[in-house]
């Protein structure tokens, strides 16, 4: 591989799959089979839709048949069909006893010289991974067969503490992922919970800061800012309504979900032409998505060109970044507007008429800042993940052949 820890040298060794593990199949169980209580089970469905290196806890139960495949802490499954061939070549440790192991798995009980654990990853990653999906057969459905995978020429190091060095590395980096995904989680449980308490059902929110003691106040959103309809140049895919020199953008509700509402910077930039047939916004605006992906608030700090899939809060009367959470407090209450089984659309119209509570300045400015800084650190804990899984995939192409 590139990428060694000192001291081991040797070359890897390539052998038929075959003789390194032998082989078994789930048995025959599905979701209709689930109960509240039972033996854990782990199905195919779980390892094609929820794919994990390492499995040890399962919380899906059925009751026992005779005949079923029992787990010893030791098996690694591959799903034997999948939609495509690197679905199938993908690989799991079934790390916790006593679990069935269902229909749709191929079972690999590795012999004494290889890990189980590191067999599921070399599986997985690498010329391993690669040569299992040449061996998947089909068309709609792509299947791999035990005799194809006993035939495969399986690189590994034969060095057990090699195997070890290698495994130990990924699992700290599990953890440390794991970790700051939790934290990640609970900062956005505290934002809901913050935005439930700081904002306003009635005439006072549940939470205070100290020193506020006025009663909100009830207004149209029409009432406390001009509600603006964006306008797009049509069609919209006519190469003269953009250019990449240009210093206005074009927004989208993909640049909305990649920034969390946030836009600081936009892939597309509107020509003279294009500008001329929308509406411009300069920083910072605030804005709401009122088409397909409904109730996003938006604030621009770069100048915009907004499209006919959002609303601008034009002259506001209210503190910008105080507007932008409340409106994420309440973008759930512009699904009433949708039928049942339609794509939910709203309008400036409705948009103007919503009525919301709201405090004075000083109090917005306040209700703002926390969230803000809750907002920071929930983007900077996200950031933390991201780089933790980046190193991790960098360790996987580069720790295997």
């Amino acid at each position: 591989p590139a990428l060694r820890f000192k001291g081991f040298t040797d070359e890897w060794e390539q052998r038929k799959l075959g003789n390194l593990v032998t082989f078994s199949k789930g048995k025959g169980y599905t979701k209709k089979d689930l109960t509240e209580k039972g033996v854990p089970i782990f199905l195919y469905g779980t390892l094609y839709t929820n794919f994990h290196e390492k499995y040890d806890d399962i919380h899906t139960y059925v009751k026992m048949r005779s005949g079923s495949i029992i787990s010893n802490g030791s098996e690694v499954v591959l799903p034997d069909s999948g939609e495509t061939a690197l679905d199938i070549a993908r690989a799991s440790w079934i790390s916790k006893k006593g679990v069935i192991l269902a229909g749709g798995l191929l079972i690999l009980y590795p012999k004494d010289n290889i890990s189980s654990e590191f067999l599921a990853y070399s599986l997985t990653y690498g010329r391993n991974h690669k040569t299992i999906a040449t061996k998947a057969q089909g068309k709609s459905i792509v299947h791999i067969h035990k005799n194809d995978l006993e035939n495969i020429f399986y690189r590994y190091p034969r060095n057990v503490n090699n195997q070890k060095r290698i495994i130990k590395i990924l699992d700290k980096l599990n953890k440390c992922i794991l970790l700051q995904q939790r934290k990640s989680k609970q900062l956005k449980l505290l934002k809901k919970a913050m935005l439930q308490t700081l904002f306003a059902n009635k005439i006072a929110p549940q939470l205070r800061f100290q020193g506020f003691i006025d009663s909100w106040k009830q207004r149209k959103l029409g009432e406390v800012a001009n509600i603006l309809r964006g306008a797009s140049p049509r069609p919209i895919k006519d190469p003269k309504w953009f250019d990449s020199n240009s210093k206005i953008g074009w927004i989208r509700i993909s640049d909305v979900t990649k920034q969390h509402g946030r836009i600081h910077n936009l892939e597309q930039h509107l020509s003279k032409a294009g500008q001329d047939k929308t509406r411009v916004v300069y920083p910072p605006s605030l804005l709401l998505s009122i088409a397909a992906s409904v109730g996003y608030p938006v604030i621009t700090y770069i100048e915009t060109g907004v499209h006919d899939g959002f609303v601008i809060f034009d002259k506001p009367k209210f503190n910008v970044d105080f507007m932008f959470f409340k409106l994420q407090q309440i973008q759930k209450t512009w699904n009433k507007y949708g039928q049942p089984g339609s794509q939910v659309n709203i309008n400036s119209s409705i948009v103007s008429n919503t009525k919301i509570l709201i405090p004075n300045n000083n109090e917005q400015l306040q209700i703002s800042n926390i969230l803000k800084k809750i907002e920071k650190c929930i983007h900077l804990q996200q950031g933390k993940t991201k780089k933790l899984k980046n190193l991790k995939q960098f360790l996987l192409q580069n720790m295997f052949i």
